[in-house]
């Protein structure tokens, strides 16, 4: 039975990500993914961004450019390193030849994406700390995340597992920071009362 239900998603996978990538293609979109998916177009705003964030921000800002940095190294070489290489599963682009691919189409592992596990790592920990700003950091994650199957390089479910995973990781970073800063904080306390 679990057999059963595994083919059922993977079969419902694969025409999801062929419906994306090949029935809903516009000029627009095949203009629009390829830039937002593309992290060498944000490179340079994102650490423009977390260098004026640790050098002008406030206590709260500097916090959230560590604990996003954090994230980030822990998500992207964990994925990377460790979970595309265990799972194994082949990317779309190395599979269909109809793909309607704008992205160079690497020979690394599809699940789960990197791209939608730092994302949304990130935005865990955005959302968190700026939560009038939430649809913001939703908007962006799901727009890289969409990105990724248009282009052609991931399945919608290699995205998912990303997001759960990039999410999951967010969660762990802010548990952790918090656990830190209470026991720092206790430890200030215990050596002014003394």
């Amino acid at each position: 039975m679990f057999t059963e239900i595994f083919d059922f998603l993977v079969k419902l996978d694969i025409e999801f990500f062929l419906f994306i990538n090949l029935k809903l293609q516009n000029r627009f979109f095949d203009f629009l993914m390829p830039f937002i998916t593309e992290f060498k177009n944000w490179r340079i705003l994102f650490f423009l961004i977390m260098l004026a964030m640790l050098i002008f921000g406030r206590k709260k800002e500097r916090m959230a450019a560590v604990l996003v940095l954090i994230v980030l190294g822990v998500a992207d070489s964990s994925v990377n390193l460790l979970l595309k290489s265990w799972i194994g599963r082949v990317r779309p682009c190395n599979v269909f030849s109809q793909v309607h691919l704008l992205a160079g189409c690497s020979h690394s592992g599809s699940f789960p994406s990197s791209h939608a596990a730092n994302i949304f790592a990130a935005g865990s920990i955005l959302t968190f700390l700026y939560r009038r700003a939430w649809f913001i950091w939703l908007a962006i994650a799901v727009s890289v995340s969409f990105s990724r199957i248009y282009v052609g390089v991931h399945y919608p479910l290699d995205v998912a597992g990303g997001a759960f995973y990039g999410i999951l990781l967010g969660v762990l970073v802010l548990i952790v920071s918090k656990s830190i800063f209470r026991i720092q904080n206790s430890s200030q306390s215990k050596l002014r009362s003394s």
